[in-house]
Order: C-alpha cells, then sequence, then structure tokens
C-alpha cells in the first residue's frame, strides 16, 4: 500500500495521533519522512493546527529542515492558529530559510501578526533586500489590495522583440513562485498593458512586444478593501489584478487564490456578524473569548425582549377574558421573526454586492414588503384557518379569531418584510454595518408588531 493512499484511508485524529506518537518517541527523522509524505502543505498544516503548542514547535523546527515544505504550510494555516509563532519559534537561520521561500505576500501577513520584539527579530534575521520588501508591503493595510497583492510579477518592456521578451520571462521566473500574466511596463514601471503568453509564443521572433501589447481588463489601488477587489476579479473573470498607484505604476498583483482565502474570511466575518457575534471572536477560540464576544448582544436582545413583552401591559384584561389569545401572538411574532430574517439576509448580501449603487435601494424594500404582503396572506390563511376550526371545535365559539389570526399573520409579515428591507438601508446610511446590527433591531419590530396586532384586533373584534 503506498503512503499516500495510506494517508487518505487515515482519519485526520488517526494521522494526528501517529505524529503525536512520532514526536513523543523522539524519533525526528521518522518525523520529517512522515511530514513529508504528504501530497499538499495543507494536509502538513491541518496536523500542525492538532498540535498543542509545545509539540508544534518541535514538529516545526524539523518541518524547517525543508523550507519550501515548512514556507507553504505556514501559509496554508488559519488565522486563528497563529503561524507567526509557529515562525517566531524557529532559531534566526531557519526563519531566515523559510522566508526566503514564502511570497512576499505571505511572509508580510504572517510577519505582520507578530508583535513588535518577534517582528525585529525575524526581519534582522532576513536578507536586507527580503526586510525592505516585506516592510514595503506591512505599510498597506492587511485587508486592503495593497496588504494581500504580491510584487512578484512578471513585467517586461515594450522594445523587447518576442524572443528577447521570452529569454527575459525565463529568467524573471525563476524567482517567482507563480504567474498568470505578462505585463508591459515603461522604463519608470507605468503599466502600459499585458501580452497574452500564447499571442507571445505564436509570435514572430521579430516581433516587437509593442505590437502585440493589449490594454488591461481592470486595475485596483492599494488602498482598495479587499472584498471590492474580489468582486473585480469575479465580475471580469481574472486569474490576477494588477495593484497601481496614482501614477499608474505597477506595485504588484493579488492573484484568484488570495481573493479564495478573502471570500472566505468575509463570509465567515458575515455569518458570525448576522448572528450577533462579533467578527473577533475565534471559532476556535476559548469559551471565555466566546461570552465577552456574545455576551453584549445578548444582553442587547434582553433588552428588546422587554420591550416587546411590555406590549401585553395594555391588553392585561383582555386576556383574562380570553386565554387562549396568550398563545397566538408568539407564533405571530415567531413567523414575523422567520420572514425578517429571510429579509435581512437577502438585503444585507444585495448591499454588499450592489457596491453603492443609490438606485436599488427602493427596489429592495418594495420587493421585500411584495414578499411580505404574499408570504403574509398565505401564511395567514393557514394559520387563520386552524384557529377558527380550534375556536370552533374546542371553545364552541364563532370563528373570528381565524380573521384575528388571518389579519395579524397577514400584518406581521408585511411588518418583516419592510422592515428587513429598510433597516439594514437606514443603518448603512448612518454608518453602522448593517450585518452585526440588523437583526437586533427587526426582531424587535416584528415581536412588537406580533404580539401588538393579535391583541388589538382580538380587543376590537372579539371582545
Amino acid at each position: 500500500m503506498s503512503t499516500a493512499h495510506h494517508h487518505d484511508e487515515d482519519t485526520e485524529s488517526q494521522r494526528l495521533e501517529h505524529l503525536e506518537s512520532l514526536l513523543e518517541e523522539g524519533d525526528l527523522g521518522a518525523v520529517r519522512e512522515y511530514l513529508s509524505s504528504f501530497p499538499h502543505a495543507s494536509d502538513v498544516a491541518d496536523l500542525l493546527e492538532g498540535l498543542g503548542e509545545e509539540s508544534r514547535g518541535r514538529a516545526m523546527s524539523v518541518l524547517a529542515e525543508d523550507p519550501v515544505l515548512a514556507a507553504e504550510a505556514l501559509a496554508e494555516m488559519e488565522w486563528e492558529e497563529h503561524p507567526e509563532e509557529s515562525l517566531a519559534a524557529l532559531e534566526p537561520e531557519q526563519i531566515a530559510a523559510v522566508v526566503a521561500e514564502l511570497s512576499d505576500d505571505d511572509a508580510a501577513d504572517i510577519i505582520g501578526e507578530m508583535g513588535p520584539e518577534d517582528r525585529d527579530r525575524v526581519l534582522a534575521a532576513l536578507s536586507t533586500q527580503d526586510a525592505g520588501d516585506i516592510r514595503d508591503l506591512m505599510r498597506y493595510h492587511d485587508e486592503s489590495a495593497g496588504g494581500i497583492m504580491t510584487t512578484e510579477v512578471v513585467a517586461i518592456l515594450p522594445g523587447l522583440t518576442a524572443a528577447a521578451a521570452v529569454e527575459e520571462i525565463r529568467r524573471q521566473a525563476q524567482d517567482v513562485e507563480s504567474f498568470y500574466s505578462v505585463f508591459v511596463v515603461a522604463p519608470d514601471d507605468r503599466l502600459l498593458g499585458t501580452v497574452p503568453l500564447q499571442s507571445l509564443v505564436t509570435a514572430h521572433k521579430d516581433a516587437m512586444i509593442a505590437e502585440l501589447v493589449e490594454p488591461v481588463v481592470a486595475t485596483v489601488p492599494p488602498e482598495m478593501d479587499q472584498e471590492e477587489v474580489g468582486r473585480i476579479l469575479s465580475r471580469y473573470n481574472l486569474t490576477a489584478v494588477p495593484v497601481v498607484d496614482a501614477s499608474s505604476r505597477l506595485l504588484g498583483i493579488v492573484t484568484f487564490d488570495d481573493v479564495i482565502d478573502v471570500i472566505e474570511a468575509e463570509s465567515t466575518e458575515d455569518i458570525l456578524k448576522f448572528g450577533g457575534v462579533s467578527d473577533e471572536e475565534e471559532l476556535r477560540g476559548d469559551w471565555q473569548g466566546a461570552v465577552r464576544s456574545r455576551l453584549p448582544w445578548l444582553v442587547v436582545n434582553l433588552g428588546t425582549a422587554f420591550a416587546a413583552a411590555a406590549v401585553y401591559a395594555p391588553f392585561t384584561e383582555t386576556i383574562q377574558k380570553m386565554p387562549v389569545l396568550a398563545a397566538w401572538p408568539t407564533i405571530v411574532a415567531g413567523m414575523g421573526g422567520n420572514g425578517a430574517t429571510q429579509a435581512l439576509a437577502v438585503t444585507v448580501r444585495r448591499l454588499a454586492l450592489s457596491r453603492g449603487v443609490a438606485g436599488e435601494r427602493g427596489e429592495i424594500v418594495t420587493k421585500e414588503v411584495t414578499v411580505g404582503v404574499a408570504n403574509g396572506l398565505a401564511n395567514g390563511l393557514i394559520a387563520g384557518a386552524i384557529a377558527a376550526a380550534f375556536s370552533v371545535w374546542w371553545l364552541h365559539t364563532g370563528p373570528m379569531l381565524g380573521v384575528v389570526v388571518l389579519l395579524a399573520m397577514w400584518g406581521n409579515l408585511v411588518v418583516a418584510g419592510l422592515a428587513g428591507g429598510f433597516v439594514p438601508i437606514l443603518l448603512e446610511r448612518f454608518g453602522v454595518d448593517p450585518a452585526i446590527a440588523s437583526s437586533v433591531v427587526v426582531t424587535t419590530f416584528t415581536d412588537v408588531g406580533g404580539f401588538f396586532l393579535t391583541l388589538e384586533l382580538a380587543s376590537r373584534l372579539l371582545l
């Protein structure tokens, strides 16, 4: 049985147990051989993430003897697992060797997460050139185009012939991890365009690059938010987008593999926010951090729950006369909350993708109210029929309870659509992140609406 096939059959826990036993035995040669046997560095990264701090440090020291694999594993580790700590724990010569194999954007990201002392120590272990390049990248915000770009690009001058350009590309490619585009720049690094590799290799050897150059589809400034960069790559189906400064000088490129990581991180952040959880909470963090992150929003929710419950106060006499009414407001409010959550999910996502197109705002609210009217009528008819049957067969009263439930359900799902469409837009207008604040506000509307509509209609139609 081959090693790779054996890995496929092993579960992750079995792999981890095997690695831990090798580390406990102190058989570093076996550890090195085992880690090197995996087909992809992401498998090694998963194993490192599962180890305790001490075991991870020992495994990383062994792994650093293969700087290429060590660099790839560090780049594949989740940020919540602090790959910078694993790098900082190595010896200076090991650090230099591993960082030399990292792409400059990954190196800048990892070193940028270190504390000042570790950062200075790591940079001191690097060559002046590498340290300077990494410091330049660390100047940009880590969630901007400049923060996720790589400066490892293949760029040629327009005055070259096709044959000379191929030789130049071959020379530059030795120092670049991988490249997807060949850029054409002026002597002052101004971006002039790009040359497709197909055009280059099929052109006559004496053809001038200036004749083959094509305009770039899109460029981005280094300050642009990483999520917007991802949208541009997706919109134009690009494998890489050039990053240029105000003078159109080529600074670097953002590649699609970096954007995949961005999309995963942004989606995780949005999901956490939508659930009322701060994006500062680490997915694998301890319970104390989770409490600090979630408790403030639960307290806010508690306050809004009291506000909704206060609606019962003016209707105490109504409930005393018809105790059966105590159950129906919670059903109406719950359905309104579900409808609002659906409207919120769609609205917040549309706001994220609309890129500030003002004309979409009114369309969003109109759509969600219309959906609320249709869904409210359908659900109201079903709930009203059940309420009417219950009233006639069990309570031996008239079917008017069904009318009350029908109207309350219909009205509250319209409220849900209106609130789910309008509240995120209003919060965005005031500079508040709609992903994290909308659910608290909107569910208050549907809770209050559900309780009030049911009890008010019952007071007027049943008593």
